[in-house]
């Protein structure tokens, strides 16, 4: 599988997990654009916790980043471990974008947690681990 495929995979995964966990997503592949230029970057997903009667749950918008690897690469790696110093950075700004592009204050209630995605192709199976709040803003 290329990593295009598997990324998009991942996402859809992602996706699935989130909401069986009470999360609306509220967008997909939020990209922003340089004036004039090539892209800052992208947000996997944007999503919000709903209460058990569909209400937002605390008001936290949550931007999160999906990192998907198969388990039958060699070696120690998680697929968390794909998001450096730089990509972390870079889903700060495209957050705060997405937040100014909204009207919605920096202050508000927000943060970046990472899905992490492994897969097993011969399983057919995948680990999904959800790490919230994990990049500080």
């Amino acid at each position: 599988m290329n990593p295009k495929k598997l990324g998009d995979f991942g996402e859809r995964i992602a996706c699935y997990y989130l909401e069986n966990k009470g999360y609306k997503i509220l967008a997909r592949n939020y990209s922003k654009k340089w004036s004039g230029g090539p892209k800052k970057g992208e947000i996997d997903i944007v999503a919000e916790p709903l209460d058990t009667l569909g209400g937002k749950k605390d008001n936290t918008i949550h931007f999160i980043e999906v990192k998907t690897l198969t388990s039958t690469k060699k070696g120690g790696f998680f697929p968390e471990d794909k998001v450096n110093f730089q990509k972390q950075r870079q889903i700060i700004k495209i957050a705060q974008d997405w937040l100014l592009e909204r009207k919605i204050p920096l202050e508000s209630k927000w943060q970046i947690d990472v899905v992490s995605i492994k897969v097993d192709l011969d399983s057919k199976k995948a680990k999904v681990k959800h790490l919230e709040n994990a990049i500080s803003s």
